[in-house]
């Protein structure tokens, strides 16, 4: 039996130190070097080469090809599916200590190859450095959290006593599911929801996403190195329409865990939902869906720090967070004074190819959200009074300037629209509870913020800003594992709580087992 550890969350990296940068500057060069190599599909341990390629390029320079990877189609994904079964049958039977055992030796090999995670990051998602190891760490954390919470489950479980019998109840693994995560927190996000199912004893066929599929091979590399057997994870990259739907419909398809916007995670509901010919379960689908995030601004808050938490919520990795601030909602004596800070603040945001570290914001992941975002600019105008950017510049990379709208109605589709990019808008409230009814009008409830002095009002909050993550005096995004367990309410998903002590739950079942004492 491995010895259990007190979890401590990963400490973010210190670039400010000439040694961290020095060496960030040379996993950036290293990175460079290995430029357009092709990478094949991993299915059952083999390496598959298709003739159809996927390509990943930089979003900051969209000339410049990350990598080749190959285009899964329907056969491939059935195969992964098979793969992954027949890996469950011996995999299941791992004692919960040595599946631990394995994902803290990962976490310990993500954390030698901390720089190199970091720097690929940096050139296919566009984070800047501090985005980057943020999001380097959080899998650390979720490798190390969940080995743990694999050790309590395993562990012997609070039953009842009943005379005569002996109970117990054990926790057992689901089977061979799917992981489609994001591009937005490309390691992160894709190493808790796989590793959470395989720590937990299950198989998995991994979907990265395709603008992000390099995180998801370091991924695969890493976590083999560390021992993973092959078959438990499937590493097969493709478009959603051939791979993601193949195996969402499948019937032997046990599990689903998906983080995503709200259309796609409500198809994948349905979809699963429906029962096929000789699919003998329900299937469990764990989806995170998104937000439309506010932070409060009340009359008696620190107006200094909270322009600096709605500037960091809003504009960090271009808006491009679910938990991101795109509705600063004021309240009326502080909302003129807010908007000349707020103007200032966002003036001093730079803006360019994040591998440079002197920028604070880097392009959008790709043309479709470049367009997409850059469609709400005419809306915004039409809508309320443009104060901040409104411009963007494809020729390049992917670059839209931090943008803000003021006098912006409460339904408006500024409002109301998950945009996902640079773009916040402030809303002026009537007072305490009018700031808390606006809050709480959209159909997302995922995080939030409110800033004041006033202890009464943030009890308050505490019980009627109906979000998954509140936050008080600080800004609404940056959950740490452990600390903020992460899911929202509404059409932002199931609440699974990512990084908290419920989440394993999502990849087990029950078994309660009775045996009469003779």
């Amino acid at each position: 039996m491995m010895n259990a550890k007190e979890f401590r969350n990963e400490p973010f990296t210190d670039f400010s130190k000439p040694e961290n940068r020095e060496a960030q500057e040379k996993a950036l060069a290293g990175a460079r070097q290995n430029l357009g190599k092709e990478y094949p599909l991993i299915l059952g341990g083999k390496e598959i080469r298709t003739a159809e390629k996927l390509t990943s390029v930089n979003p900051a320079k969209k000339s410049e090809v990350i990598g080749i990877f190959q285009q899964g189609t329907q056969e491939l994904a059935l195969a992964a599916l098979d793969e992954g079964w027949k890996a469950f049958e011996t995999w299941k039977r791992v004692p919960a200590a040595e599946r631990a055992g394995v994902a803290m030796k990962a976490a310990d090999i993500m954390r030698r190859r901390r720089f190199e995670v970091n720097a690929w990051m940096i050139l296919e998602a566009g984070k800047s450095w501090p985005e980057a190891d943020a999001d380097t760490a959080e899998a650390i954390d979720f490798l190390d959290f969940y080995a743990l919470e694999m050790l309590r489950y395993d562990g012997p479980q609070p039953v009842t006593p009943v005379p005569g019998e002996k109970n117990e109840l054990r926790y057992i693994p689901l089977g061979c599911g799917l992981s489609i995560p994001p591009w937005n927190f490309p390691m992160a996000i894709l190493t808790g929801m796989t590793s959470a199912a395989w720590i937990s004893g299950n198989t998995v066929v991994l979907k990265p996403a395709s603008a992000t599929p390099m995180m998801g091979w370091l991924y695969m590399e890493i976590v083999r190195e560390a021992g993973l057997p092959g078959g438990v994870v499937n590493y097969l990259t493709g478009p959603g329409k051939h791979v993601g739907n193949t195996l969402v419909e499948h019937p032997r398809t046990r599990f689903i865990c998906f983080t995503g916007s709200k259309e796609v995670g409500l198809g994948i509901n349905a979809k699963a939902a429906q029962h096929r010919e000789g699919q003998i379960w329900i299937k469990r689908v764990v989806a995170e869906m998104g937000g439309k995030d506010s932070i409060i601004v009340d009359r008696e808050a620190d107006l200094d720090a909270a322009v600096d938490g709605v500037v960091a919520s809003a504009f960090g990795f271009q808006g491009q967070k679910c938990s991101a601030c795109s509705r600063a909602i004021v309240d009326e004596p502080l909302y003129d004074s807010f908007i000349e800070k707020l103007t200032a603040k966002v003036g001093t945001l730079t803006q360019g190819d994040p591998v440079d570290p002197a920028y604070t914001m880097g392009p959008v992941i790709d043309q479709a959200a470049y367009d997409k975002i850059m469609s709400y600019m005419p809306v915004g105008k039409q809508e309320g009074k443009l104060l901040a950017g409104g411009e963007g510049d494809d020729s390049q990379g992917f670059f839209i300037r931090p943008t803000v709208f003021k006098d912006i109605d409460p339904m408006a589709r500024l409002s109301q629209e998950e945009i996902f990019g640079p773009v916040l808008a402030v809303i002026k409230a009537k007072g305490w509870d009018d700031a808390l009814a606006i809050a709480n009008n959209t159909e997302y409830g995922l995080t939030g913020a409110v800033y004041t002095r006033n202890p009464e009002k943030l009890e308050e909050a505490r019980e009627r800003f109906h979000v998954g993550n509140l936050y008080l005096n600080r800004k609404c995004t940056g959950a740490l594992v452990g600390g903020q367990p992460f899911g929202g309410f509404n059409m932002s998903g199931t609440d699974s709580k990512a990084g908290g002590r419920d989440y394993l739950l999502l990849f087990l079942q029950a078994k309660s087992i009775s045996a009469k004492v003779v």
